[in-house]
């Protein structure tokens, strides 16, 4: 069964083999002290997972699980998935095939 993100009072479930994340957010200041403004900060590329779709269908009709679970940390492509605004939050949508690596720490 799908998890859903509930963070916010509107909840997101994911369908089939898609992902619900917050993006993280990016270090405003570099190591040497210079601040980075929003014009050339690049895309964040990772994320912290809210909501997990129950998983694809394979040819045979059986349910492929998912890798991933909520509360993992991600890697994920640069410019991929479908980002949203729900409740003055933040949040992408991405397929499990757009996911690069898991992140532990």
């Amino acid at each position: 069964m799908a998890k859903a993100a509930t963070k916010s009072k509107t909840q997101l479930v994911p369908l089939a083999d898609r992902i619900v994340i917050t993006p993280l957010k990016q270090e405003e200041v570099t190591a040497s002290g210079l601040v980075i403004p929003d014009t050339v900060k690049e895309k964040p590329q990772q994320g912290e997972v809210v909501a997990v779709g129950p998983g694809r269908l394979d040819d045979n009709g059986k349910r492929v699980s998912m890798d991933i679970s909520v509360g993992d940390r991600i890697l994920y492509a640069k410019y991929t998935g479908t980002e949203i605004k729900l409740d003055n939050e933040e949040y992408i949508v991405l397929n499990e095939k757009d996911i690069l690596a898991k992140l532990v720490v």
